[in-house]
């Protein structure tokens, strides 16, 4: 009888372990091509600045603020972001940011002012704030909770974000030709495929039941306990103010170098070709970011800041040079390159970084802290470049923020020595969250 007792208790757990191992299976299978659509918007970044100053009339400085104002609203959106995320599960919540994403890119198409750009950001903040707190975390998820899920996380994630790569290099170069034919062209094929990344959202399935009634106040305490216990990590510290840092840098590239290549009179159709090399070269490095960290280990972040920054420096340089054209040209590209080499794989080490010796509770307050942070820095950041390219050139513009991060990133490396890429067994009780 007691047997006959516990046997169906038995299967009943069996089958509820089989249905969650089937979900897992699903949420990773579907990761893999979802994040090719999802990780950025596609057949965008060659030619908004494009489409912005030429089709809005915008101003090179106004569109530096305009990246500048998704930053800062991404700063201000953070706390109701993740209160969504906690009222609805990460599933529903990613589902919703996705339908504002797509609604966010007919106010750009539709434009009429500054005004209704500016509000798209505030759309565009909103939808990246709710896919940041739980889009990546879907995955990390659907793992099984051993001491190599770090690891393969780390190489589903490279190898989407890679494979992501390789399909905005060939939207890239489409969208540089179509943008000739019909500047709004690119624009509606964006919208076309944020729709299918809205579409492939739908598909996931929830891990962690979602908690119904929310207590705004009591998540409000709870995401300030949470601050409180994570700023306690010195760990932690160094590599959110370094995220900041290294985020804000890559921010201020990605607007200025259209400028750069107006400046040395690339002309406009070759603006797609130009970034579709560049992204095929950070999917390859997105792709090897598990070597590039096994062969670096606690010197990676060294490896990657301070020659972006550098590159940087060299770029002002070169722009104010007597070189010939084509010769300013030839470097400008190799600057361009080594930026992009150096962002492949950022992301996804760094996100490692911040999952390590965590709990899916505790990375959602993690991930909120650090976008948190993040965009604080990086609004900062990207408002003062811009208020620097009202008043002097973009060489002056490029040398001035060279030498500052380069600066920045000496001083704060030579801290996280002391803080970052230790042994677990180093790193006292509070650093383990």
């Amino acid at each position: 009888m007691e047997t006959e007792t516990i046997a169906p208790n038995e299967e009943k757990i069996s089958k509820d372990e089989q249905e969650l191992q089937k979900k897992r299976k699903n949420n990773i299978k579907l990761y893999s091509i979802y994040r090719v659509f999802s990780w950025d918007m596609l057949f965008y970044y060659a030619i908004i600045y494009l489409f912005l100053t030429i089709e809005k009339d915008v101003t090179p400085p106004q569109f530096l603020q305009f990246d500048a104002f998704y930053i800062l609203f991404r700063f201000v959106f953070q706390i109701p972001g993740t209160l969504t995320v906690q009222k609805f599960g990460k599933r529903k919540a990613l589902i919703l940011s996705n339908v504002i994403l797509v609604i966010h890119m007919l106010f750009i198409i539709f434009a009429k002012n500054f005004g209704m750009l500016i509000f798209s950001q505030v759309l565009c903040a909103i939808g990246f704030n709710i896919k940041a707190i739980c889009e990546t975390d879907m995955l990390y998820d659907s793992i099984s909770a051993d001491e190599k899920r770090g690891s393969i996380f780390a190489k589903i994630d490279g190898k989407a974000t890679s494979r992501y790569y390789y399909v905005d290099a060939i939207s890239a170069i489409a969208s540089g030709f179509l943008f000739v034919i019909n500047p709004y062209i690119p624009m509606i094929l964006c919208f076309v495929f944020l729709l299918i990344t809205f579409f492939l959202s739908t598909r996931f399935e929830e891990i962690h039941p979602e908690k119904g009634k929310l207590e705004i106040k009591e998540e409000l305490k709870n995401i300030k306990y949470g601050f409180k216990s994570i700023f306690k990590s010195k760990r932690l510290k160094s590599l959110l103010i370094f995220n900041g840092l290294f985020v804000g840098l890559i921010k201020i590239l990605q607007s200025i170098r259209n400028t750069v290549l107006v400046e040395v009179g690339m002309p406009n159709q070759y603006f797609g070709i130009i970034f579709a090399v560049m992204g095929i070269i950070a999917g390859i490095s997105a792709r090897n970011q598990g070597k590039i960290h096994d062969k670096y280990r606690n010197k990676t972040l060294t490896v990657l800041a301070l020659p972006t920054a550098i590159s940087c420096l060299i770029t002002g340089f070169v722009l104010l040079s007597n070189f010939k054209a084509e010769l300013k040209i030839v470097i400008v590209l190799i600057m361009f390159a080594l930026q992009y080499i150096t962002k492949g794989p950022y992301y996804v080490i760094m996100r490692r970084y911040f999952n390590n010796f965590t709990t899916s509770e505790k990375r959602i307050k993690i991930s909120t802290t650090n976008i948190f942070c993040e965009n604080a820095i990086a609004s900062l950041l990207i408002f003062a470049a811009s208020s620097i390219l009202e008043f002097v050139n973009i060489d002056y513009t490029s040398i001035i923020v060279g030498c500052v991060f380069t600066i920045g990133f000496v001083l704060l490396l030579d801290i996280m020595k002391k803080t970052v890429g230790l042994k677990p067994e180093e790193y006292s009780k509070k650093e383990i969250l």
